[in-house]
């Protein structure tokens, strides 16, 4: 009886052993692998961090902004913008868009979504208002001209577009009737009727636009606005040809060509004598002295 108890014991022993040491060996295994593992993600997150694209604070608007809204610190807020992708002109810090003077208001030139890029192209200098001075280049003033729906492209006209201007009128002394000539070329809009905004949508039967031209210019096209009538050509965005001379009168727009006036016959001189003779009167021709 003895003899069978030890042997039972001996046989636990030793598989409690072999249950240990299989035991030991599992957990070594397993964490060599979790070290092996946490050195890969380790590499990984090193190679990632080489890898990032460094940022840097960019004021972007906070909702959408309109034409013409007073743009506040309420409406704009912070957030991480690729170095290299920052485009020109916008602002990255609260200061520099809103400077400690007194006058710092900016508003809205450019209709702006939300988390849009806030750009100086896009609002007002400090202190100025979003009205059509702020919007005229140095040396140019603002001349309106009248336009109808056919004389201004069928409402198609926006805030920003150029434009080609074409006079129809009678110049008296050449007394060839009405002729069309183009007078300027490229003429950039600021305003149509009432709107100066670059935010219109749909189209609009406009009576005026407003043009930003040099004082030559506007003198030209007060000159043209008021001896005939003026007719306005939209220029296309990716156009940038400079358009020629043009000039075309009835003759020219029917393709009739001016007939050269008829010669002039010229009548051969004949000189004569009379001579009387009895009742009658004879002329005998006689070659002319003169």
């Amino acid at each position: 009886m003895r003899s069978v108890f030890g042997l039972v014991l001996i046989i636990g022993v030793a598989l409690a052993g072999g249950a240990v040491y299989m035991a030991r060996e599992y957990i070594t295994d397993n964490q060599a692998k979790l070290a092996q593992e946490r050195k890969l993600r380790e590499e990984a997150l090193a190679n990632a961090k080489a890898g990032l694209v460094p940022t840097v604070d960019v004021l972007v608007s906070n909702r959408s902004l309109k034409y013409g809204e007073q743009l506040t610190q309420e409406d704009i807020r912070v957030v991480q913008w690729p170095e290299n992708a920052i485009p020109e002109g916008t602002f990255v810090e609260i200061a520099a868009l809103f400077p400690d003077t007194r006058d710092n208001e900016r508003f809205v030139l450019r209709a702006m979504e939300k988390d849009e890029a806030i750009m100086a192209v896009k609002v007002t200098a400090p202190g100025e208002t979003a009205g059509l001075r702020s919007q005229l280049p140095k040396g140019m003033r603002a001349f309106a001209i009248s336009v109808d729906v056919a004389s201004g492209v069928s409402g198609f006209l926006r805030p920003g577009d150029t434009v080609d201007v074409y006079w129809t009128g009678a110049v008296r002394s050449e007394g060839r009737g009405e002729i069309t000539r183009l007078v300027l070329t490229n003429i950039e809009l600021v305003a149509v009727d009432q709107t100066a905004g670059l935010d219109v949508t749909g189209t609009t039967i406009a009576r005026t636009v407003t043009v930003a031209a040099t004082p030559q210019q506007i003198a030209a096209l007060a000159q043209a606005q008021n001896t005939g009538r003026m007719s306005l050509a939209l220029v296309g965005a990716q156009d940038d040809k400079v358009a020629e001379v043009v000039e075309v009168d009835q003759r020219a727009l029917l393709g009739i060509e001016e007939q050269a006036p008829a010669p002039v016959v010229v009548e051969k001189k004949v000189c004569t004598i009379r001579t009387r003779r009895g009742g009658e009167t004879v002329e005998t021709p006689i070659p002319c002295t003169n």
